[in-house]
């Protein structure tokens, strides 16, 4: 008898496509996905990798022509996969909360940071706030001072013009917080943000996890702020996951070539290069993935057996896996 607690999400074999049923466009491929409350879960990869693409199909936001299969999708023991669409947008925007890359492309610009608090607010809050306006307002103050937003009252009139990247950044975490989410996915929440400004974000964050006991799936190509913030990571390359494990493991001995590979990319990795270390080739297309490994034309340690045969995901501990058929220190 298991009596290991279920994670918060728990997602197997996810698959979305975005051809015909004769002429797949895949787009993920057998993701499996699982999230601890409390946790934050680093999803990294370079752009193509399927990474926005996973966290949209757990919001339930992939719209036609693309299709969600999955073996199971589930969400605090729920099954998001035949819930009615109701239901499901009741989950979404409230026990599940999504910030994206650009806050400014995200906040309405007709509309007051006040007006669009509020407007969360009443969609996703408690009944008491949402049947009264002064106390939705009490609750947009608390929520940006929360985010570390000065003079609340002020910023209630502003407009999202007149807000700075960061700031702006800081609103987008204030709606998402509107509905006490227990999993919040911040979608490259810092790319568009100066460094210092950045770390600022991703504190913020952690105090957030800390503070509500609330899970965080971070979704970014930046390995220097997944090791910073998150507890696992999970590398994913061309709609697949390729490893997955604790942060300290992954950075320190990863399994995986193309792990090793982003690793080798880092500036820092290897002080007094004069040059930085690249992958050679680009992620393959919808039209252009090889029959075995989709790494091989791009991997310098394939070999026959690569290119003939596509590896699968070996589970080696709970969360800890790779995807390759001769993965690195394995002797």
């Amino acid at each position: 008898m298991n009596d290991r607690a279920a994670p918060l999400v728990d997602v197997r074999d996810l698959a979305v496509d975005f051809g015909t049923p004769t002429h797949p466009l895949p787009a993920v491929e057998g993701v499996d996905l699982a999230i601890e409350a409390g946790e934050i879960v680093g999803l990294v990869g370079e752009s193509g990798s399927g990474k926005s693409v996973t966290a949209l199909a757990l919001m339930g936001l992939v719209d036609a022509p693309g299709r969600v299969h999955a073996a199971r999708m589930q969400f605090a023991g729920r099954d998001l996969m035949n819930l009615r669409d109701d239901a499901r947008r009741a989950i979404a925007g409230r026990d599940i909360a999504m910030i994206f890359q650009d806050p400014h492309a995200s906040l309405d610009p007709c509309y007051t940071v006040g007006y669009q608090l509020d407007e969360a607010i009443r969609l996703h809050g408690d009944a008491g706030e949402r049947a009264s306006k002064t106390k939705r307002r009490a609750r947009a103050c608390a929520l940006l001072r929360e985010v570390d937003i000065r003079e609340p009252e002020a910023r209630l009139h502003a407009y999202p013009h007149q807000l700075s990247g960061g700031m702006a950044q800081r609103v987008m975490i204030a709606i998402a917080l509107a509905g006490r989410p227990r999993l919040l996915i911040a979608d490259e929440p810092t790319t568009a943000l100066d460094v210092t400004v950045q770390a600022q974000v991703l504190a913020l964050l952690s105090r957030l996890r800390a503070e509500r006991a609330m899970a965080i799936l971070l979704i970014t190509h930046d390995l220097a702020v997944v090791a910073e913030t998150a507890d696992r990571v999970v590398v994913m390359y061309a709609g697949q996951v390729m490893e997955t494990g604790r942060v300290p493991e992954i950075f320190d001995a990863p399994r995986h070539p193309y792990t090793q590979a982003l690793l080798d990319a880092l500036p820092d990795h290897e002080p007094g290069r004069t040059r930085l270390r690249t992958i050679p080739g680009v992620v393959p297309g919808a039209r252009d993935r090889p029959a075995g490994c989709l790494l091989a034309p791009r991997c310098a340690f394939a070999a026959d057996r690569c290119a003939a045969s596509r590896p699968a995901l070996r589970m080696l501990a709970p969360h800890v896996g790779v995807r390759c058929h001769f993965p690195l220190g394995a002797g």
